[in-house]
């Protein structure tokens, strides 16, 4: 088993940035894919970024070039740094991981990932 726990999520002003952190507990041998998705509220939940066991990552289109995925394996923590936010990234932010992903079209798929996090709220205003 796997626990994950969110923190740093907060209020910002459109243009501002925010820094999550995602802590892994347990069987960390379980979490060689690591992403980050969100959902808004009546949206579907979907995949913002992935980072894998080789530090290889994956973005949505639409956080391309203003979010970075990393990881710092010694802490067993997942970051997601968030810049020049907008009005539209206000979702909820949940941190996922799971062992293995059979098709790299899956990577931001929430039904590939076996293990969640409670998610952290990110409001973004105008």
């Amino acid at each position: 088993q796997v626990q994950l726990v969110e923190s740093g999520g907060g209020s910002v002003q459109s243009g501002g940035s925010l820094r999550l952190s995602c802590v892994a507990y347990g069987h960390t041998y379980s979490t060689n894919y690591m992403a980050w998705f969100r959902q808004a509220p009546g949206k579907e939940r979907e995949g913002v970024a992935v980072i894998d066991s080789d530090s290889r990552t994956n973005y949505a289109d639409s956080v391309k070039g203003r979010f970075t995925i990393s990881l710092d394996n010694a802490k067993n923590t997942l970051y997601l740094q968030m810049n020049s936010l907008k009005p539209e990234d206000t979702a909820m932010y949940y941190c996922a991981a799971t062992p293995h992903v059979s098709l790299y079209r899956l990577l931001l798929q929430a039904s590939s990932y076996n293990y969640w996090g409670q998610g952290t709220q990110v409001t973004v205003s105008s």
